[in-house]
């Protein structure tokens, strides 16, 4: 495909890095059969014709097969970063020059860059917006009322996306449908469990070569990501502790065989602290003044919130890059503590992000949200809509049909037996 730089806008780091871009978007494909079916499907059925989208989302390779899987299916498609340190320069490059979709991201880009393509993408005046954040979608309420008329519905994916929509939808400003990929089975048992786990001691390893065995690792959040950070870790050697404010998923900890403890109590014992609560200030002030000479700090939540990064610099006789997305805050104290990633994502700021198997289920259900949501224009009512039950199936089914498995189907004497009421020993 040759594309017309000069008559499409875009705002990327370089064009020349395309070339890379281009293999390792194909690299990527090799494990994504489930968003290349339904690329297909779409490219014959067309059902985004008509349709302007945005997508907001962390620019990698696996997101490049759902751009290029909704430019299949007929959409006017921009794509921005959801975060300034998740963006890979080449395959943004590649999605520009070699599939012609504006992209308007840049690794490290600065909020104020940021801010300006989230402008930028709602000058688009989406129909469809898929959101990691809902930083969009946000913006759009906030600032950009007279388009919400335009506005088909929007899909988010992210457990920090989704506690901010179920905000507006308890302030009434939700005017029109949201669908909550995010829940879906087949992307929160696999993206955030396995992909998180992975990727985020990915992130860890490559910005500081530590050796992970026998250190003392602390996960704030026992949520489906924190679950698999704390897997992962163990897996990998670590002791680990566990930090929580729900005492049923503390239990739960508890019930897989972690350590359980306050931040308070935890601080002082921590090699590495890993955040991924979704909420502001887990560690702060107070955690900072007991921590580890040394200690490293890093967050796998959505937002830089999690770690209260003013605190510590307020603290810090000293601030300087040791390595690679890796700062030290040499303290008044005469301690020291490492942030990886200034605080944003690990798994995307210091490495790259989640495996394509997993991305292929998450960008799965995106792809079938917007159809749902096409599909349905005018028909759902304002608020949080869960991904449908048979969509999520399918996309498990096709997954499985790719990977070789099979599984059973029930006799005609089983269904009876399971449908009825009145069916005993």
């Amino acid at each position: 495909m040759t594309v017309a730089l000069d008559k499409l806008k875009y705002e990327i780091k370089d064009p020349a890095l395309a070339t890379l871009g281009k293999q390792r978007i194909e690299w990527a494909g090799r494990e994504m059969p489930v968003l290349r079916q339904i690329r297909d499907r779409f490219a014959q059925e067309k059902p985004f014709a008509g349709i302007r989208l945005v997508a907001c989302c962390h620019v990698t390779t696996e997101t490049a097969h759902l751009a290029i899987a909704l430019k299949a299916g007929g959409a006017d498609a921009v794509l921005i970063a959801s975060n300034p340190l998740s963006t890979q320069d080449d395959v943004a490059a590649s999605l520009v020059v070699d599939h012609g979709i504006p992209v308007f991201a840049i690794k490290g880009e600065d909020n104020a860059t940021y801010s300006k393509h989230v402008q930028i993408a709602l000058d688009h005046r989406p129909n469809i917006i898929i959101d990691d954040g809902s930083d969009v979608v946000a913006t759009l309420i906030q600032e950009r009322q007279n388009q919400i008329a335009d506005l088909i519905g929007t899909t988010e994916e992210t457990t920090t996306g989704i506690v901010r929509l179920q905000a507006m939808l308890k302030d009434g400003v939700l005017t029109f449908p949201a669908v909550n990929v995010n829940d879906a089975d087949t992307k929160h048992f696999f993206d955030n469990r396995y992909g998180t786990g992975q990727s985020t001691l990915d992130g860890i390893v490559r910005a500081t070569n530590i050796l992970l065995a026998g250190k003392t690792v602390i996960v704030a959040g026992y949520g489906w990501c924190g679950k698999g950070t704390a897997l992962r870790a163990r897996g990998m050697g670590a002791n680990v502790i566990v930090t929580e404010i729900d005492p049923i998923k503390a239990i739960e900890a508890v019930m897989d065989g972690f350590r359980v403890l306050p931040m308070a109590e935890a601080a002082p014992q921590g090699d590495i602290f890993i955040t991924v609560t979704g909420n502001k200030h887990v560690i702060r002030s107070e955690h900072f003044d007991v921590m580890k000479d040394g200690a490293i700090v890093c967050n796998s939540g959505h937002f830089d919130i999690e770690i209260d990064l003013k605190s510590l610099k307020s603290k810090a006789a000293e601030v300087k890059n040791v390595r690679p997305f890796t700062e030290q805050y040499k303290l008044n104290s005469g301690k020291s503590v490492v942030v990886i990633g200034e605080g944003r994502l690990v798994n995307l700021a210091a490495a790259e992000g989640h495996p394509s198997a997993v991305m292929d289920m998450s960008f799965a259900n995106q792809a079938m949200a917007c159809e749902y949501l096409v599909k349905n224009k005018g028909k759902l009512a304002p608020g949080l809509h869960s991904i449908p039950v048979e969509v999520d199936k399918e996309i498990a089914r096709l997954k499985l049909q790719a990977m070789g498995i099979s599984v059973d189907t029930l006799t005609p004497e089983q269904v009876e037996y399971i449908n009825s009421w009145t069916s005993g020993t």
